[in-house]
């Protein structure tokens, strides 16, 4: 093959590490063959040559656990295919616990291991000593032991994914700094660099600790904060098992890994470091920063405790390297918003050598067939927002999800630095009834209202927590009174145009041509079916649509819009989140106590369910929409932000006979679960369809419009079902937060994507779905008899076809 620098390539891959590389080989054996990929000195340079290379697979998603164990799966054939040794071993991983906390998590995390199909093992803290007999397990209550697991030389399995990458037809290019991306009409055309111009359609950059720099290049925000990761290599220690499992003592916050007969020993502190340059400097490849012993002490400390034998040995080796961190300690993965067919992949916690052949073979695909293949929200980059383009923000997020690698992951946990930052113009006074506020996408969001003389502050436990109690009095007082929530934190979108119509019938399965003042809740699907939208518009004019999304979609859904709009369609797409505020208010008398307010008539004739109006209430200019998602007769107002305090207080002041009471978050959740009402990224998303997910009856396949997804749709309605939504319910007194596994008759099916409380009906929820080739039907299920995992121990359930609460939706429509 020519080693001739080339002028034009299809894609260009920007970093040659573990991922670059797994980008390149991936692109290449899936046939694409012009391929170049740039490395700014030698491959493995930045990050991936001084990673620890500990490979686990268990995540919270089942998709990330899924893409970590194809990367296992990869590394177990490589060196064989490609003749690289790699070092990979299948050696397991122990988590230990030594606290009934720990302990409660990892029975969590088990469980979780069994829903995805992961072997994951509690076992005592002998059987631990047994593996390792140089441990000292004194204060380890247990662990969990992973056998799948395993380890690897980081700088090998690379070289093994470039000789493949080479074999298959790409190019590398080492020795070669890219100085420039070339965007026009908000589309990539061609790379710069030191040794000339490439022209190309696709831009992937899996830059490291320089993806935020390379992205700036381009207009595109990559928000990672680098920061420093230490750990040192032993002299040899004898009697240490070759090759024993990886060890991680995550209360004492370390790691520890068999190395050529000694140890290798890291940790996460919870005072993190960041590398605070505003670029990185020039000559970075390959280095090290200076030991900071100091700041490790407490870590070595702890590992003195568990390995007496580590005060009898030598340090063989220091690293002290930067790595790049995010905010949710989940790594960056997709199409950029901002520029089309410039791809990231970056941000990678520590995790890179476990997630580095699946992250690279997600992306190739993402390139060739414009979607993965499977849902990776968790780790798209339309998942941040317009705040994370601040360094600071960034920063002190990122160095608080650093912290967090080995800290309690408590159901419920709240971010707490950087806070408050995005505000709702009733934060205060809402601040001043007592609210327990949580954040979202940088949005101050009252969660629940505490009681006078009880303090509006979570309490951590795998049990029920003090607040549910509250939460049941918020969950209570919309079921029979009403209650008012500030969901100000929607995003919002105005789509208008001749041709806005016309546009939204090919995006959407529902029919968007209704009438004016309709509000139609539809999916915007992917080429396979899949749910890649679930939102709600507003028809206010012929050519004018509102459309309201969750919090944390708003990037994610305007650019599925904008990016399958037809070329020169009359239509624009206006983000209007903050110029609106929304206050809903749900319950039995909700009429009752908007109607005096109202200059309209609010009756169930003039305004019927599902229809909006642009009315005056208390004198704001409102966009009222009749719909729910708690249940119950209620609207929501989407009210000019300047209006919105004086609406909540005459609101209020006409409930305060009707018990009105503030309500959050945490109420609106349990309320929804007994309506089964579906949250997109947990019950639904781009893996679902329709059918599958229960919501077939927003789908019109008879409209006049051939929308995206229509023809897999149009297959799967000839063929049974193999996955499908289903409500389960257990004793209140049982605990369900999601991903607890669904047993039919003895036999693993499926697993919980969401769960909680149902107040009203006195039952424990959750969603999830039963995945079987066939027999999905009413009758079969109905002949089941059902089991929840919970936390490793099995709890009866019982299966419900239909919501629990109002199955048939009459109070909403009263």
């Amino acid at each position: 093959m020519s080693s001739q620098f080339p002028t034009q390539a299809r894609v260009v891959i920007i970093g040659g590490g573990i991922v670059g590389c797994s980008v390149a080989y991936h692109l290449a054996k899936m046939g694409e063959k012009d391929v170049v990929l740039l490395e700014r000195h030698k491959l493995t340079s930045g990050s991936t040559w001084h990673a620890a290379g500990a490979i686990g697979q268990l995540r919270s998603s089942a998709n990330i656990t899924r893409l970590l164990g194809y990367s296992v799966d990869l590394y177990d054939r490589l060196e064989a295919e490609t003749g690289q040794a790699t070092g990979w071993v299948r050696n397991g991983s122990l988590r230990l616990a030594r606290t009934a906390d720990r302990r409660a998590e990892f029975e969590r995390a088990c469980t979780t291991a069994r829903s995805f199909g992961l072997e994951f093992d509690m076992i005592s803290a002998q059987a631990v000593k047994e593996m390792i007999p140089l441990l000292d397990i004194k204060g380890v209550d247990c662990a969990a032991f992973v056998p799948s697991d395993g380890i690897g030389n980081p700088s090998d399995i690379t070289m093994a994914l470039a000789k493949g990458a080479r074999m298959n037809g790409a190019r590398i290019f080492e020795d070669t700094v890219v100085l420039g991306t070339e965007v026009e009409n908000e589309t990539v055309r061609a790379v710069t660099t030191s040794r000339g111009r490439i022209a190309c359609e696709v831009v992937v950059n899996c830059g490291g600790i320089w993806a935020p720099e390379l992205g700036r290049m381009a207009g595109v925000n990559v928000p990672l904060q680098p920061a420093y990761h230490q750990y040192f290599v032993t002299e040899k220690i004898e009697g240490l098992p070759r090759h024993m499992p990886t060890v991680r003592d995550t209360d004492y916050q370390t790691y520890f890994k068999e190395d050529v007969g000694g140890l290798q020993i890291g940790g996460y502190e919870f005072n993190p470091i960041p590398f605070d340059v505003p670029r990185i400097p020039d000559g970075h490849e390959f280095k090290l920063m200076e030991p900071d012993t100091e700041h490790f002490e407490p870590l070595l400390n702890n590992a003195l405790e568990l390995v007496p034998a580590l005060s009898q040995v030598g340090v063989k080796a220091w690293f002290n390297g930067i790595e790049a961190f995010t905010e949710d300690g989940m790594f960056i993965l997709g199409e950029a918003p901002e520029v089309r067919n410039y791809f990231v992949g970056a941000g990678f916690n520590a995790f890179g050598i476990a997630s580095g052949g699946g992250a690279g073979r997600a992306l190739a695909e993402w390139v060739l067939e414009g979607e993965p293949s499977f849902d990776l929200w968790s780790a798209d980059i339309r998942r941040f927002g317009g705040h994370h383009r601040s360094r600071r923000n960034v920063m002190v997020r990122s160095l608080e999800g650093q912290a967090r690698h080995y800290a309690m992951g408590w159901p419920h946990l709240e971010s707490q630095v950087g806070r408050p930052l995005r505000r709702s113009p009733l934060y205060g006074v809402l601040k001043d009834k007592n609210a327990s506020f949580g954040a979202k996408l940088g949005w101050e969001r009252p969660n629940w209202f505490a009681p006078k003389g009880v303090e509006p502050v979570d309490d951590h436990t795998f049990d029920h927590p003090k607040w549910t109690a509250h939460v049941a009095h918020e969950h209570e007082a919309v079921r029979t009174r009403a209650g008012i929530f500030d969901q100000s934190s929607f995003a919002k979108f105005v789509i208008e145009g001749p041709d806005a119509q016309a546009e939204l019938q090919r995006l959407c399965a529902n029919d968007m041509s209704r009438p004016v003042g309709s509000v139609i809740y539809t999916q915007m699907l992917n080429r396979r079916g899949g749910i890649e939208a679930d939102v709600t518009f507003c028809r206010l004019a012929e050519d004018r649509y509102y459309m309201v999304t969750g919090t944390g979609y708003g990037l994610h859904d305007a650019t599925h819009l904008r990016r399958n709009l037809s070329p020169g369609a009359r239509v624009s797409v206006h983000e209007v989140t903050s110029g609106y505020s929304c206050l809903s208010v749900m319950g039995p008398a909700a009429r009752q106590i908007l109607q005096p307010l109202a200059e309209a008539d609010l009756s169930n004739e003039a305004f019927p369910f599902a229809t909006c109006r642009e009315v005056f209430i208390a004198g704001a200019p409102v966009i009222a929409v009749r719909v729910t998602f708690v249940g119950e007769l209620g609207w929501e107002l989407h009210v000019p932000s300047e209006y919105a305090v004086t609406l909540y207080e005459e609101i209020w002041r006409s409930g305060s006979g009707h018990g009105l009471a503030n309500a959050g978050y945490r109420a609106i959740d349990s309320l929804r679960l007994e309506k089964a009402y579906r949250v997109w990224s947990a019950d639904i998303g781009p893996d679902f369809t329709p059918y599958e997910a229960g919501l077939g009856f927003a789908v019109r396949l008879g409209k006049n419009a051939d929308f995206i997804g229509r023809d897999a749709l149009l297959a799967a309605r000839e063929n049974p079902l193999q996955r499908r939504l289903i409500t389960l319910s257990t004793d209140p007194a049982v605990v369900l937060h999601g991903r607890e596994t669904i047993y039919r008759d003895g036999k693993r099916i499926g697993w919980l994507s969401s769960g909680g409380q149902g107040h009203t009906v006195g039952r424990s929820i959750g969603l999830g779905y039963l995945r079987a080739n066939g027999g999905l039907d009413d009758e079969h299920l109905r002949a089941g008899s059902y089991e929840l995992e919970v936390r490793t121990r099995r709890v009866p359930a019982t299966l419900h076809l239909q919501p629990l609460y109002d199955p048939k939706g009459e109070r909403v429509r009263g």
